[in-house]
């Protein structure tokens, strides 16, 4: 169900894991139509009590109406406190919400920020989703490109399109890869997030095409992503049981390292883990 509000403000400061990526968050939703998808069940909003609100995951879906000149109305002020107190003005859009939601194409939020942005830009964007719809909003980011840095990063956890016992993707991994290629050809900075990482069937053809569709990729596992010790938020759910299921060594931190050698073969010098990955600072963890 969607419903509409507006905000007081659009810019959060960041702390925590985006503290040493970006400087501020920004949603133009709250909450995520894909929140019943195969990426809701290990999605590390779904533990947030502040935005659930006892809200089942993926059951709501706020537009922020006026995303855009809340934008605008705090664009200055952030800006001086991002330079002064963080090395820039950058921007993770966005860290609990999809940006490109199927009421995207009718609603056009994330849109209207990103045309707030071509007058206003920050220093770095950061456009984080899980949609092949991002493809919208191509010519809106190659124009931005020009007056800062953009990177996009689009998620994509295995090259399964079904794992049994979890409900499917919300887009097939050909949709995502297909978006990524082409953002890619566009010039923009592409880099597939694989996070939560879950268990990948051929690693070497997945990450082969990852090299052929994107400029970078991130690596990251629950045990260290999702914000709790030793992964215990997402061992609440029943991801770690189809992992297991699948394949038990996936359970274990040292998956990652694995999948992270056999990706570096493809990407030399672009693969990245965890906080590092996602701040674009590649080598080992």
């Amino acid at each position: 169900m969607t419903s509409f509000t507006t905000v007081a403000s659009i810019l959060t400061r960041s702390s925590g894991f985006l503290r040493d990526v970006c400087s501020h968050s920004l949603q133009p939703y709250q909450g995520c139509p894909f929140g019943r998808a195969l990426c809701g069940v290990g999605c590390y909003v779904r533990h947030n009590p502040w935005i659930t609100r006892g809200r089942p995951w993926g059951s709501f879906l706020e537009a922020r109406t006026n995303a855009a000149d809340a934008y605008r109305s705090a664009y200055h002020r952030e800006r001086a406190w991002a330079r002064r107190h963080r090395s820039q003005f950058a921007i993770f859009l966005s860290s609990s919400t999809e940006p490109f939601p199927p009421q995207e194409t009718r609603l056009g939020l994330t849109r209207s920020v990103l045309q707030a942005m071509r007058a206003l830009p920050p220093d770095l964007l950061i456009l984080q989703t899980h949609s092949p719809g991002v493809v919208q909003a191509e010519e809106l980011l190659v124009d931005l490109s020009r007056s800062c840095q953009v990177r996009v990063h689009i998620s994509i956890e295995t090259d399964r399109d079904r794992l049994p016992g979890l409900p499917p993707p919300a887009a097939s991994v050909e949709e995502r890869l297909a978006a990524a290629a082409r953002l890619k050809r566009a010039g923009l900075f592409t880099v597939i997030t694989v996070a939560p990482l879950l268990p990948i069937a051929d690693p070497h053809r997945f990450f082969a095409r990852v090299a052929a569709s994107a400029d970078a990729v991130v690596l990251d596992h629950f045990i260290a992503g999702d914000g709790s010790p030793n992964g215990r938020r997402t061992r609440s759910t029943p991801l770690p049981a189809a992992m297991a299921a699948i394949d038990p060594a996936s359970l274990d931190l040292s998956y990652r390292d694995r999948m992270g050698v056999i990706a570096e073969g493809y990407l030399p010098g672009r693969v990245g883990y965890h906080t590092d990955g996602f701040a674009a600072r590649w080598g080992r963890p």
